[in-house]
C-alpha cells in the first residue's frame, strides 16, 4: 500500500511493500537529493528507449531509460510526468532498479527486460508501480493501443474504448513472467495534478517528479 511521508522536509510517496531500501516517488513539492546520505547521485539521459544499464564506475548514462544499482551508497533517480515509474528490488541478490515506462517503453516491455537484465528470478522481485496517468485520462490512437495490448496474453481490464491503463499493462506484463509481489499506485498524475506533474494536463510541461532508490 502506498502512503505519503515527510523525507528531509519533502513530501514523498512510498510503499509498505518495500522497506529493505530507500525507495520513493517525489511530488510537486520537489526534492533535494543532496540532503540524502549517499556516496553518489546518478540520473540517466532518458530517451523513451528500452536501453538498460548497470551502474558502474561511470557517472554518465546517455540514452538510457532504466538503471540497475548494486553498490551500497549509490542513489539513482529517473524523471516522470505521466509516464509510468517502475521500481524493482531483488530480495536475494539485493539489487534495485528504476525503469521509465512511457507508452513506448511499455510497448517494448522495459520492465520485463529490466528484470531479465538483473538476472533475477521473478519470485524474488518486489515491484512498485508509481504515480502515472491512469485509464481515466489516457486516450491513445488505435495503433498505440494495439501495440500495448499485444504485449500481454490477458487483456481484461486494461482498456476502455481508446483509453488504456499503462500501470496495469506493466503490472500484467510482470505477472505473466511470474512476478507476484506488485504494488500499484492509485494516483493518476492528470487527476491529481495538485500532487504530481502531468505532461498532458499541463501542456507539455518540462517539470518532472522523480522515482528514486538508494541501496
Amino acid at each position: 500500500m502506498f502512503y505519503f511521508e515527510n523525507f528531509n522536509g519533502y513530501k514523498v510517496l512510498k510503499s509498505d511493500y518495500l522497506k529493505e531500501i530507500a525507495a520513493f516517488f517525489t511530488t510537486r513539492n520537489g526534492f533535494d537529493f543532496s540532503l540524502v546520505d549517499s556516496t553518489r547521485i546518478i540520473s540517466p539521459v532518458q530517451t523513451h528507449s528500452d536501453h538498460i544499464e548497470f551502474v558502474d564506475e561511470r557517472n554518465n548514462y546517455p540514452d538510457c531509460d532504466a538503471l540497475i544499482v548494486k553498490t551500497q551508497g549509490d542513489l539513482i533517480y529517473l524523471r516522470f510526468a505521466d509516464c509510468t515509474p517502475l521500481i524493482f528490488y531483488d530480495k536475494k541478490q539485493k539489487l534495485a532498479a528504476v525503469s521509465h515506462a512511457g507508452w513506448r517503453g511499455t510497448a517494448k516491455q522495459i520492465g520485463v527486460k529490466t528484470i531479465q537484465k538483473m538476472n533475477s528470478e521473478p519470485q524474488d522481485i518486489i515491484a512498485l508501480i508509481g504515480p502515472a496517468i491512469s485509464l481515466c485520462c489516457y486516450e491513445v490512437s488505435e495503433e498505440v493501443k494495439e501495440q500495448l495490448l499485444a504485449t500481454v496474453k490477458n487483456k481484461t481490464g486494461l482498456y476502455n474504448g481508446r483509453n488504456v491503463d499503462l500501470k496495469r499493462i506493466n503490472a500484467r506484463q510482470l505477472e505473466e513472467i511470474g512476478v507476484n509481489t506488485i504494488d500499484i499506485c492509485p494516483y493518476c498524475t492528470s487527476c491529481n495534478n495538485d500532487l504530481f506533474y502531468s505532461y498532458r494536463r499541463e501542456n507539455a510541461t518540462n517539470l518532472r517528479h522523480y522515482a528514486a532508490v538508494l541501496i
